[in-house]
């Protein structure tokens, strides 16, 4: 799947940034383009349930969501939306929030239009804008499928159903195959309905620096045109120089486009 890492890995390599309190400053312009919280889970384990006509079997629905990944890296062509980031230092006390315009076109283009900031400077350009070009590098090495959610890099293993918010999903344990930056351990939800990918969340299994010693994730998503994509991410990190760092990315107003859109689009002219 081409999207649902979304700021996964960034985080991790924005964090060992800030950690050591040593590296480069970015400088957020108007675009950007290609060159307090405990993460907590929401769901509540129930004992499992007996498959019925409108729920698929988990090992099933496991399959639809590998396979729906493996479509959405092959058909998705592009997407827009507008990302809100929020950045804390609790301790000591600097917090932003940046809003802004996202677009994406396969393979390799990513780029970002600021629309409003509020907070501190030194959040904007050591956090903020780190974040966004570090996504804008990833994308442009091609570096998703190397830690997609996919059978290729994890090992999944059935837990049982679990109702989250009022809906009952079934939970898979994640292992990677390989300790690698950007890949977890923690558990994915699917929806036993179609097989879609609800939540990720976990712990990455390789600290990108030795200035940061933990970082945990729950990441939320939701169909956009018959893509999986991202709607929220809340991660914080522990680093041994700054204490902890929390990021809030919340994605709203998309615009999802396969390749078939932009081929009918273009016979249609």
């Amino acid at each position: 799947m081409r999207v649902p890492y979304s700021y996964i890995l960034v985080v991790a390599f924005f964090v060992s940034g800030v950690g050591s309190g040593v590296g480069q400053e970015f400088t957020l312009a108007d675009d950007v383009g290609p060159g307090g919280a405990d993460v907590a889970s929401a769901a509540t384990h129930v004992p499992p349930a007996a498959t019925s006509p409108s729920r698929l079997a988990p090992e099933a629905a496991l399959m639809v969501y590998l396979r729906h990944a493996q479509l959405q890296a092959e058909t998705l062509a592009s997407y827009s939306d507008i990302t809100t980031v929020d950045a804390e230092l609790p301790d000591s006390a600097q917090r932003g929030r940046l809003r802004l315009r996202r677009v994406f076109a396969a393979p390799r283009s990513l780029t970002f239009q600021a629309l409003d900031f509020a907070g501190d400077s030194f959040i904007k350009t050591n956090v903020i804008a780190r974040l966004l070009q570090s996504e804008v590098d990833h994308v442009q090495k091609g570096e998703g499928p190397q830690i997609a959610i996919t059978d290729a890099n994890y090992k999944f293993t059935f837990k049982g159903m679990e109702d989250f918010d009022g809906r009952m999903l079934y939970a898979y344990a994640v292992k990677p195959h390989k300790k690698r930056p950007g890949l977890f351990k923690g558990r994915i939800f699917i929806d036993p309905a179609d097989g879609s990918l609800t939540r990720a969340e976990g712990t990455l299994v390789k600290s990108p620096s030795i200035f940061v010693k933990k970082i945990r994730f729950v990441q939320d998503y939701n169909e956009v045109s018959g893509f999986s994509l991202p709607i929220h991410i809340h991660s914080v990190a522990e680093t041994r120089i700054a204490g902890r760092a929390i990021v809030d990315v919340v994605h709203a107003n998309y615009q999802a486009h396969a390749f078939s859109d932009t081929q009918t689009t273009a016979v249609a002219r």
